[in-house]
């Protein structure tokens, strides 16, 4: 999903490792970014580019007629079953695959108003009858539009409206009788109950102004930074030559105080598993629902009526607004490259939609500079309260060889110290090229030149002010190069920084049947982003802050109380109660290329066997601990056995598979074969488990979402409790997943009506 699909990574490191020694220690060994690409991209010839177009002809990212009119129908097997949902997923995928002013627009748009009707989504039902009445909706089939528009308007509270609406459908109905004689009858008893509707409404009072319904969207910080635009004025930026730039509170600051709030400077959605086409003839079209038919591509906002980008079927957005935006800002170029970069990974599509968003000659500025004079730099910083470094240049010729000193603001700060949320803060992420491995450089240099390659053969030229594309003439190919040649580095550094400075926006999933009363919730992430102020906080496995999403927005709050002159830290993923210390530093090695010194892991190295039970086998004879390394050991002072630990991951294994077949079960809604399996899944796991094992837990979620759907409630909430002291071993008292489960919890009380329990927890 990030890195390009295997079957093109598999053929670059192909080629490599076919590449003669000495232009691998050439690449490997180039000392700035511009020479890392200067010789990967004359490597990529003609038949690695044929290789990765026939890759990204699987991906269906074009408009087809035949593709709309078989979502539609699908649509409309969805509807008959009266699954709303779907039908207007499907819907929207025949919206996507449809040409502007067509038919097949127009009915799709209105087909997905009746079925967002249903969904008691009337706002959005009238902007789609409006939709498929633009695009050239059928003059026979518009009564049933007009009816559905009056009724929306009457449940909206509208009736002068909703009146005019049944008034110009009468007309209608006298001016062009179309309609046959039973279809007359029933639009007209429809007509009259719309009527009926109206006059009630029309004596009925306002109650709510309409300024009160509308959605409250989140709190502004209390006084924001005047140095760092987005932050808290609790907080101030630093610098350390082994720690970068970092923030540190200026005064205590309280849990929950926001201390961020943050617009990402560039997103791009994560599509999710976009099937490629298959090989058969059966259907060449999918019907799986993935991020990109349900957020909008640009504000990442949930929607249940997409408008599609005219050009291709990939993009949608969740409104007009929102669409004319992207592409004046990037997706008139993206728009022809969709299956590239579908085939490219998200990190390339970011970092070409980095450039897009940044005025040509900042790119080309800003690339020079550092392509062509870090490598002469030596940096020191001063002792000063205000945030500036002091770099030395070799500014003399040959017979004066002294450094002078210049000051330049800390990377991603102007002149006078202010840290700036734009393009050059962004530029200034580091790439960490020289910890990258040759091999995956390579990767990096060739899918930026395959797409440079892409832009130049399309004619299109990205670095005009205004970012719209142009057509070239004919004698500018050789300007073009040079200029693509430029921002190929500038994207060729974005996608090496994204290992280290991507941000996964994420988002709280409902999970399990939509008739349960009992949900179930899970975090997914559903877009990859930079932020230039949340990419200042360094990290911590215990980090003393807790970060959300708003769409695009981020905001961080403090999570426990920060004193002044604290260092304001966040989680990267390696958590202390997700993973223990080994593993943890592994994965900050090994992604972020640093080793973790923070309390939790010092604490944890020189107390390796802390919080033992967390996922420790037990005897089966004592129910004490075993210990050791390939033979266990029970730790009972009175007790021998002895167990091979090979013996028991098997065991393990078993459980897990027995445990995942309940959970089938549970899903088809075979609820008492379900618990049978599940009561012995937990017999078992009593016999060798420790109590806080996440198995555990995980078996007595299952068995509390088993007897909540049969009511009850009782069962239930014992079962849950006993999966809470799982999770707060795992993760915390004050965990997000803590927070799921109590909310679970008091989903299970309310409905067994134990208000006591509902309103404590």
């Amino acid at each position: 999903m990030d890195l390009p699909v295997d079957e093109w990574k598999s053929y670059i490191l192909q080629k490599w490792s076919l590449l003669p020694k000495s232009i691998q220690v050439t690449i490997s060994t180039a000392e700035t970014l511009h020479d890392l690409f200067l010789h990967s991209s004359p490597l990529l010839q003609p038949e690695d580019e044929m290789f990765l177009k026939r890759l990204s002809g699987g991906y269906l990212v074009g408009k087809d007629p035949d593709a709309s009119l078989f979502y539609r129908e699908k649509g409309n097997q969805k509807f008959q079953a009266k699954d709303y949902m779907g039908a207007a997923v499907l819907y929207s995928k025949g919206v996507s695959h449809s040409g502007p002013s067509s038919t097949d627009i127009s009915l799709c748009y209105a087909n997905r108003s009746a079925a967002l009707f249903h969904l008691g989504q009337y706002e959005i039902c009238l902007k789609d009858i409006v939709r498929a009445q633009t695009h050239g909706y059928p003059e026979r089939l518009q009564p049933k539009l007009l009816l559905r528009k009056a009724e929306c308007l009457v449940t909206l509270g509208r009736p002068q409206e909703a009146s005019q609406t049944v008034t110009d459908l009468e007309s209608s109905f006298a001016a062009k009788p179309t309609l046959s004689a039973s279809q007359f009858q029933i639009l007209q008893r429809t007509l009259c109950r719309v009527k009926v509707k109206v006059q009630e409404k029309e004596n009925l009072p306002e109650i709510f102004p309409e300024a009160l319904t509308k959605t409250f969207e989140g709190v502004d910080l209390r006084e924001e930074n005047e140095q760092i635009p987005g932050a808290s004025s609790s907080v101030s930026l630093h610098i350390d030559p082994l720690k970068g730039r970092y923030l540190v509170a200026t005064k205590d600051i309280l849990p929950g105080e926001l201390l961020v709030k943050e617009d990402a400077f560039v997103s791009v959605l994560n599509p999710g598993e976009v099937p490629l086409r298959p090989r058969g003839l059966e259907s060449k079209w999918d019907i799986q629902v993935t991020n990109g038919d349900l957020h909008c591509h640009r504000c990442l906002r949930h929607t249940l009526a997409p408008v599609p980008c005219d050009g291709c079927s990939y993009a949608k957005y969740c409104s007009q607004e929102c669409m004319q935006q992207a592409w004046d800002r990037y997706h008139s170029v993206e728009c022809s490259l969709g299956a590239l970069l579908l085939t490219l990974g998200v990190f390339c599509h970011v970092a070409l939609r980095s450039t897009l968003l940044a005025r040509f000659e900042d790119v080309g500025k800003v690339t020079k500079k550092l392509c062509g004079e870090m490598s002469n730099q030596g940096i020191c910083l001063p002792e000063s309260k205000n945030p500036v470094q002091t770099l030395k240049y070799d500014l003399g010729g040959e017979g004066d060889k002294k450094d002078k000193a210049v000051e330049t603001p800390i990377p991603g700060c102007d002149i006078n110290g202010k840290y700036e949320r734009n393009y050059n803060a962004i530029f200034h992420l580091l790439p960490h090229t020289e910890n990258h491995s040759p091999e995956h450089k390579f990767l990096c240099a060739l899918s930026v030149s395959a797409l440079c390659r892409q832009l130049e053969a399309a004619g299109l030229q990205a670095f005009t002010t205004d970012l719209k594309p142009t057509k070239l003439k004919a004698a500018e190919p050789p300007v073009l190069c040079a200029e693509l040649s430029v921002w190929g580095v500038a994207m060729l550094r974005h996608m090496l920084q994204l290992q280290c400075n991507a941000q996964a926006i994420t988002t709280i999933q409902q999970t399990g049947s939509k008739e349960s009363l009992i949900t179930d919730t899970r975090r997914v992430r559903l877009a990859t982003a930079l932020f230039p102020v949340v990419s200042l906080l360094n990290h911590s496995c215990s980090p003393n802050t807790s970060v959300s999403f708003i769409g695009t927005i981020a905001t961080i709050r403090a999570s426990q109380l920060i004193r002044s002159g604290q260092e304001i830290l966040h989680c990267y993923g390696p958590h202390e109660s997700r993973m223990g210390v080994a593993e943890r530093r592994q994965k900050l090695r090994s992604q972020y290329f640093f080793d973790c010194d923070c309390p939790p892991c010092e604490r944890e190295k020189q107390r390796p066997s802390a919080g033992p039970g967390r996922g420790a086998f037990r005897c089966h004879r004592c129910r004490a601990l075993l210990q050791g390394d390939d033979v266990l050991s029970c730790s009972g002072p009175a007790c021998m056995e002895s167990v091979s630990r090979d013996l028991l991951v098997s065991r393990l294994q078993d459980l897990q598979r027995q445990v995942g077949a309940a959970q089938k079960h549970l899903r088809n809604g075979r609820l008492e074969v379900a618990i049978q399996l599940l009561l012995g899944c937990q017999s078992d796991a009593e016999s060798f488990l420790s109590a806080e094992h996440s198995v555990v837990g995980e078996i007595e979620d299952a068995l509390a979402q088993a007897y909540a759907a049969l009511g009850d409630w009782e069962k239930s909430a014992t079962h849950l409790q006993k999966s809470l002291q799982v999770v707060e071993v795992h993760h915390g008292p004050s965990s997000v997943e803590m927070g799921h489960e109590l909310f679970k919890l008091a989903q299970v009380f309310f409905n067994g009506y134990t208000e006591k329990e509902c309103i404590d927890d």
